[in-house]
């Protein structure tokens, strides 16, 4: 109904986020393995509690909301700059997945 009163008016709808169905399975395990493959080299029992998380996850957005452990993790392995480097790489596959507001390098 908003969106017909909008075009009735001659007003430009929202860009949020267009509906997109449900990610196949497919779709959702290569997000997991891309998230999983940023902490490999991560072997603290923080980081298996991640892997743990990850592999539990039901959506893309739950997955990106896990963005930070994995940063955190990496961060302490090797350093900031490597951690906003692989999650940065991320966000990829997050596109069209996760509102575009949300996908913000790490500068």
């Amino acid at each position: 109904m908003i969106t017909t009163l909008a075009r009735m008016l001659g007003i430009q709808p929202s860009n949020r986020m267009p509906v997109r169905s449900a990610p196949s399975l497919k779709t959702l395990l290569a997000i997991r393995q891309a998230l999983l493959a940023c902490i490999v080299d991560c072997d603290t029992t923080a980081s298996e509690r991640l892997r743990h998380k990850i592999g539990h996850t039901q959506t893309p957005q739950e997955l990106w909301m896990l963005r930070n452990d994995a940063y955190q993790l990496i961060a302490q392995r090797h350093n900031q700059t490597v951690a906003a480097e692989r999650i940065n790489e991320l966000i990829e596959h997050f596109e069209g997945w996760v509102d575009p507001k949300q996908l913000v390098r790490i500068g």
